[in-house]
């Protein structure tokens, strides 16, 4: 039986909102990146956003910390003005030897007047979609 974990980053709430629709469809909890990893997870749906052109130290960390106890990571992310945290969470999965899945849901997040309301009821959905075609 395949191990499946949530971890998540965020400062405004817009990645928060979707680890919590995607830990709700596949049956774990949703918890922050400062929570660290208790066993070797098959599959990590990771969070993040964009914050500087960058993802934030603590996603850094997570993934050092952990790199050990991860199978395969599933990213997940929302941003104002790029396309996604694909490449840089790529980045940091090559660095510490992690398997990052090619598959990824990203949407808008809302950033002052920019994306007002983003993840709506849409994105949301969209993104359990994505959670439950990995885990089936």
């Amino acid at each position: 039986m395949l191990t499946v974990a949530v971890r998540y980053f965020t400062r405004s709430g817009n990645t928060k909102k979707l680890a919590l629709a995607i830990a709700d469809a596949v049956h774990v909890k949703a918890e922050e990146v400062s929570v660290p990893l208790n066993e070797y997870t098959d599959i990590l749906f990771l969070g993040s956003s964009v914050y500087a052109a960058g993802v934030d130290d603590a996603v850094k960390k997570f993934l050092l910390d952990n790199r050990d106890k991860i199978g395969k990571i599933y990213n997940f992310s929302t941003a104002a003005l790029i396309s996604s945290t694909y490449k840089q969470i790529q980045k940091l999965a090559a660095a510490n030897g992690i398997k990052l899945a090619k598959q990824e849901f990203h949407c808008r997040g809302s950033f002052a007047v920019l994306h007002r309301g983003h993840p709506d009821e849409e994105d949301v959905k969209n993104a359990v979609a994505f959670a439950k075609s990995i885990v089936k």
